[in-house]
């Protein structure tokens, strides 16, 4: 009787361990296998032995074990599938060429499974249609093998038709990813109606179509197909990756999937065919998935979620080219921080610019929509007798009825109008161009650049979009104070907190507090919260970064930021959104060097790195990307003297505001292992953020209802109430309690007190430290118990 002591699954038996299995006596003796599970024992035996024929031959006798193993319906277990299908590959990988002969027990066993579990297994062993011009060895190798098994894989990948649309449409795209599934199960029967343009969109492999392909394309359009390409680009717009349990024999891990490449192929035919598609809605959805597609992760560390598709998309909008196409790749490129999407927006831009022969940046201005806004932000449309006003601010919508009144929502009679629709989307509209235009004025003021006074009255003051952010920023004149803008008799002048006035003659630039005295500072954040103007973004109180004795010594380098354990996460959002790239820290690799990286930022052609290494355990990350970094030296390409002192200050306070926001110092308790640093974060010394968050409060307290109640020390804003006086760090927003410095957890609500800030919307540091003091300078009258029980503990 033969002994059935397999070995786990993953671990490949070894000579002696098959002899106890009794095969080679059994083969040897011409005796045939009896019961099911000696075939099966057989069968991963003779598989092995297909590689030791004389001079790479295959001895006959194994030959015909392998095709009565082949014809049995063995009971295969899914780990014998894909490990019959390993050590076929291994052997044709080894020179061995009768195909059929390697892979016909893999391929006989694989038609114990499903569709999906076959295609996910057989998937290395088809093409996709790529043929290499000049393929390398193992390319040739892989050919070879995918001609020979062609005809068995189709057949063992294809379903009867008995499956339905669905199974007609997975036998086209397959279904190795939830977005392919989704294609099949929801708009199978709507895809096989289009059949013909399904299967022209799958031979999208290259990387721009040709004329043909276009011409093809546009005759298979029908109206019903246009608005399926529209359906589907809506989905993918809102689609993002999934994680997916995986399991090889007894291991099991999760994987995040945002697409498999047999998907992308005909998604990425689905956008090239609307370079022949004219309707209004193309360019605004390819902007929607291209910002899907070219943000966000992949699941291996990346920083783009599908490289092909968005430049898929950037090609086609730079294709369709025209003044429209300038906002939709402008808004693409603040988001993405892929280096090939990146570079292939910077080329569609400039090919559009160079239609007008203007800079980019100059056609950016011209060409920022108005949505039908006048110059006060304002649009009104009548719909069946409703009045319906969009107003940039927020943006939103409100109404007046047939009647002249008021009312909170729309009437009835016109919420399923087309026309209130479009509003809406309208609205959707202005919030993304409201971001990319605070981005845009942002950068402006961190490369500063330089207009002519007509253009910025023109394209900007004047703007009923743009406008809205640039009336609140400070200009400077080359010559002359700087000053925000106020509207004279004949159009627009820069007035100085002193209330004087004057119209540049000469060229402006956006105002940044590091080439200004302290007191001009002073006067401006004064003058702001006097008035109550609201920037888009921290200008007047910027804070500044100047370089300090230490990095003169070190002159290469800065340590200002070293020491700090941030979530992973969160700082790498926050330091892609502005640029930085090139940073992955996990446990993926067996060598150990994931667990050091560097994030690297290009500003005005200086270059600075931010070294970081692994925080968190193996354990706690189970085995992927790192939850926790500890952050090290900033390096600089060249010495910090020779930085301009905006680069530098600019470059640094980036860093800053990743420490601000990612630090595990802000959490309400400290994580195992870090304590003291909880500690040092959170009721430490002020970073430059945090010095101008006291520097805010000084000039708001006095203005305040709990002015009596509240004073400023060095590190705290100490908060007397009724029952305790608390401590309140400025930087991290951690409370002590006096007198014995007792640590009291408050979880900031939605639905805190209004504080007016020059700069900052809600959930900023500020405003959540705001919130604590006018909570606890009014102790008594708290009723959260998680509260209340550690006061009264204390």
């Amino acid at each position: 009787m033969i002994s059935m002591a397999m070995a786990p699954y993953g671990r490949f038996l070894t000579s002696d361990e098959w002899q106890r299995t009794g095969v080679y006596t059994g083969f040897d003796e011409g005796r045939a296998p009896e019961t099911a599970e000696e075939w099966r024992l057989y069968g991963h035996w003779a598989q092995l032995q297909l590689g030791l024929g004389a001079a790479g031959e295959h001895d006959e006798r194994v030959l015909e074990l392998v095709r009565s193993v082949a014809e049995r319906d063995i009971e295969w277990t899914l780990e014998d599938f894909r490990m019959l299908l390993y050590r076929a590959g291994s052997l044709a990988d080894s020179g061995l060429t009768r195909y059929e002969e390697l892979f016909r027990i893999p391929l006989a066993a694989a038609a114990r499974f499903g569709y999906q579990d076959r295609r996910e297994l057989l998937h290395s062993y088809t093409s996709l249609g790529r043929t290499p011009r000049n393929p390398r060895p193992w390319e040739a190798r892989a050919l070879a093998i995918e001609a020979a098994l062609a005809p068995q894989v189709e057949a063992l990948t294809t379903e009867p038709a008995e499956h339905g649309p669905a199974g007609a449409v997975r036998n086209e795209i397959w279904d190795c990813d939830p977005f392919a599934r989704m294609l099949a199960e929801d708009y199978g029967h709507r895809l096989v109606e289009v059949m013909p343009l399904l299967r022209h969109w799958n031979t999208a492999r290259s990387t721009k179509p040709s004329a043909r392909w276009l011409k093809t394309a546009a005759s298979l359009l029908t109206p019903e197909a246009t608005e399926l390409v529209r359906e589907l680009l809506t989905r993918l717009a809102a689609y993002r990756e999934r994680r997916l349990d995986q399991h090889y024999g007894e291991m099991e891990w999760t994987d995040t999937v945002f697409l498999k490449e047999r998907t992308i192929v005909p998604l990425r035919g689905l956008i090239w065919t609307c370079q022949v598609i004219e309707d209004r809605w193309v360019n605004s959805l390819l902007t929607n998935v291209g910002l899907t597609c070219a943000t966000g992760s992949n699941g291996m560390g990346s920083t783009c979620r599908c490289e092909p598709l968005a430049n898929a998309i950037v090609g086609v909008l730079s294709r369709r080219g025209g003044p429209a196409a300038i906002v939709p790749l402008a808004r693409i490129q603040a988001k993405a921080r892929s280096r090939s999407v990146q570079n292939n927006l910077t080329k569609a831009l400039a090919a559009v610019a160079d239609e007008t022969g203007l800079t980019r940046e100059q056609l950016l201005d011209r060409t920022v929509p108005t949505f039908g806004l006048d110059t006060h932000g304002v649009r009104e449309e009548r719909i069946d007798g409703h009045l319906v006003r969009l107003t940039v601010d927020g943006p939103a919508l409100s109404y007046v009825n047939a009647a002249g009144k008021p009312v909170k929502s729309a009437p009835q009679a016109i919420r399923k109008d087309p026309a209130l629709a479009d509003l809406k989307i309208v609205v959707k509209e202005i919030r993304q161009a409201q971001t990319a235009e605070r981005f845009r004025l942002e950068q402006a003021l961190v490369h500063e650049r330089e207009w002519p006074w007509h253009e910025v009255v023109e394209y900007f003051l004047d703007h009923p979009l743009t406008g809205a952010y640039a009336r609140t920023l400070v200009w400077r004149a080359e010559q002359g104070p700087a000053g925000l803008p106020v509207r004279t008799g004949t159009g627009w002048a820069l007035t100085t907190p002193g209330g004087e006035r004057h119209e540049p003659t000469t060229p402006v630039r956006l105002w940044h507090p590091i080439h200004a005295t302290a007191d001009e500072v002073r006067a401006w954040r004064d003058h702001l919260l006097e008035t109550g103007v609201r920037q888009p973004f921290k200008q007047v109180f910027r804070e500044l970064y100047l370089l300090t004795p230490a990095e003169e010594a070190t002159a290469t380098y800065s340590t200002r930021f070293a020491g700090h354990v941030l979530r992973y996460g969160q700082a790498k959002t926050l330091l892609v959104d502005r640029g930085w790239t090139g940073l992955a820290i996990g446990h993926w690799s067996s060598s150990g060097d994931g667990d050091q990286g560097a994030a690297t930022r290009e500003l005005a052609g200086w270059r600075a790195s931010w070294d970081m290494h692994l925080a968190s355990s193996w354990e706690a990350d189970n085995g992927g990307t790192a939850s926790l970094c500890a952050t090290g030296r900033i390096t600089f390409s060249a010495d910090v003297r020779q930085i301009p002192p905006l680069v530098l200050s600019e470059l640094l306070r980036e860093c800053d505001l990743a420490v601000g926001v990612a630090s595990v110092g802000r959490d309400a308790q400290a994580l195992g292992g870090h304590e003291a640093y909880w500690h040092s974060y959170g009721f430490g010394e002020l970073t430059e953020s945090a010095a101008t968050r006291r520097d805010v409060l000084t000039r708001l307290l006095p203005k305040l209802r709990i002015a009596d109640r509240a004073d400023l020390t060095d590190r705290f804003l100490r908060v007397r109430g009724d029952l305790r006086t608390y401590k309140i760090h400025l930087g991290s927003g951690n409370i002590l309690m006096e007198p014995n410095d007792a640590y009291l957890c408050i979880v900031p609500g939605a639905d805190r007190d209004r504080v007016f800030l020059p700069f900052e919307e809600d959930g900023g540091m500020l405003s959540v430290i705001l919130s604590k003091a006018l909570l606890l300078a009014d102790d008594t009258a708290i009723t959260d118990p998680t509260i209340t029980r550690q006061i009264n503990a204390a």
